[in-house]
């Protein structure tokens, strides 16, 4: 029987999942909007057995499969390690550890940003948790509110999203796994998230960004106006920020409820991966995720055994706060399963062959990168959801790089980039709202300060992936740096305010 070539109509089912998302801010509505569609599309309109049929052909399939299901449960054992983690008072023990040397503006911005990196294992724990501890000390040293917001939320998703082993990464390996399987590239989704870090240039430009601005002492744009401010001791910012969480912190938590559970994990990842090679060479994605399950089982086993001893939880509690970690990933867990059957649905009606079809001829495959930047970007930014975005790009872009011989690693870093890039800059994302509130400052003055810090930022990022694009060199990231350091000297000579340091 001859496929039948749904021309135009094969992408509406992607314009329907966009629009949806982005009006109601809830990129699960519009997925499921967007499937549902597709299966009426391909089987008629019977609102009845369209749903059927989405249950049966679509969401059970992506399910059952051996590498989806792998990736499901991993992420059930990730959120309850994560749970634990944020409310065993550990990552708030062992962030106090850094304020007791902390005498001048630079040594206050440096030791949130490294804190922050630190708690690398919950993107939205890091405001939460560095944002209340650091906001005393950076208000006794005259640092803004809406200065110390930026940090933290440099410090959040950013840093998150270029870890493969946490939550984000195994997300954007099951997006990448799935669409691998479609074209038929043998590559494994872990080789490839790791060989895409390097061209994840938002995230590794604005981490870099705050110990820059930092040395230099340098502010611009409002960001310099609210600093000069706070120098003059006038407080115009909103005092409204959250204090620590009682659920965060404990006073029988210590600093070894991050590190030594994080070691065992690394442990045994290595235990059970180096015999095949890892990390120095290619490790089936199955395995992978096995040994990660098992990392993170025993991470958790740790843990719980710890808050025992010290007295912070009893079993019971600890694995309450464990399963309801587990409970916590639903929403994650429900986008992923959606995210899988509108890919499956996109291949039924041949959506990414006739985006391919506009596209050949149309543009040269260098642009590819730049294109899944300014996309994703623009898309995260209004949805407020990177991880609804990477669902919604990552498909289409690595089916077009296939087809056009664009880069694959850009691609996917480019992918993962614009969605950072939108994300960080919009109002509504989560982890702007959080930042600004465990800051103490208003979320809209979080956002004007910091807006022109990241547009800088995503500047840059347009001309390395055109770089990218053209040589898929993965050192391009260094002249990046470089041209990022130039431009912060330059912007600050022109437009930049000294601030003076603060010492006690």
């Amino acid at each position: 029987m001859e496929a039948i070539d749904y021309g135009f109509i094969s992408i509406i089912p992607i314009i329907l999942t966009l629009g949806i998302a982005v009006k109601t801010q809830n990129v699960i509505i519009g997925l499921f909007c967007g499937v549902f569609l597709g299966v009426v599309i391909i089987n008629g309109f019977n609102p009845i057995m369209t749903i059927s049929l989405m249950v049966s052909d679509y969401f059970v399939p992506q399910m059952v499969s051996p590498a989806q299901a792998g990736i499901l449960v991993l992420m059930c054992f990730i959120g309850g390690l994560v749970a634990l983690m944020e409310k065993s008072g550990g990552a708030v023990a062992f962030a106090t550890k850094m304020t007791h040397i902390i005498t001048s503006r630079f040594k206050a911005q440096i030791a949130t940003w490294m804190t922050g990196i630190m708690i690398f294992f919950s993107d939205l724990g890091t405001p939460l948790i560095v944002g209340p501890i650091f906001r005393p000390i950076t208000d006794k040293l005259k640092i803004s509110r809406v200065k110390l917001a930026w940090i933290v939320d440099t410090t959040a998703s950013p840093v998150a999203v270029l870890v493969p082993f946490i939550g984000w990464g195994v997300y954007s390996m099951g997006l990448i796994e799935t669409q691998f399987l479609e074209i038929g590239r043998t590559e494994s989704s872990y080789d490839a998230f790791v060989a895409a870090i390097p061209f994840q240039f938002y995230s590794i430009f604005a981490i870099t960004m705050v110990p820059l601005v930092a040395f230099s002492g340098y502010e611009f744009g409002p960001m310099a106006r609210a600093e000069q401010r706070a120098q003059e001791s006038v407080v115009l910012e909103d005092d409204s920020g959250m204090e620590i969480s009682d659920n965060m912190s404990h006073p029988k938590a210590k600093a070894i409820f991050v590190w030594l559970p994080l070691l065992v994990m690394l442990g045994v990842l290595f235990f059970l991966l180096a015999p095949l090679g890892f990390p120095l060479n290619p490790v089936p994605s199955l395995a992978f995720r096995g040994a990660l399950s098992s990392a993170y089982f025993f991470a958790s086993v740790t843990l719980i055994a710890l808050l025992m001893i010290y007295g912070v939880n009893s079993f019971k509690e600890s694995m309450l706060i464990y399963f309801s970690g587990i409970n916590r990933m639903t929403s994650v867990l429900i986008i992923l399963v959606l995210a899988w059957s509108l890919s499956s649905v996109g291949k039924n009606l041949g959506t990414a062959q006739y985006i391919i079809s506009l596209a050949q001829g149309n543009f040269a495959p260098f642009l590819v990168p730049v294109i899944a930047f300014l996309f994703g970007a623009v898309m995260s930014f209004a949805t407020g959801s990177s991880w609804g975005t990477f669902a919604i790009m990552m498909p289409l872009i690595i089916a077009v790089a296939d087809a056009l011989g664009a880069p694959m690693h850009v691609s996917i870093g480019a992918v993962l980039s614009g969605g950072m890039f939108g994300d960080h800059c919009s109002p509504i994302s989560d982890t702007t709202i959080l930042s600004a509130s465990g800051a103490g400052c208003s979320q809209f003055d979080h956002v004007r300060t910091q807006l022109p810090y990241e547009l800088f930022n995503g500047s840059v990022c347009i001309l390395c992936y055109t770089v990218a694009g053209f040589t898929e060199n993965n050192l391009v990231f260094i002249p990046g740096l470089l041209l990022l350091a130039i431009g912060l000297y330059f912007l600050n000579k022109v437009a930049g305010v000294k601030i003076h340091n603060t010492s006690h």
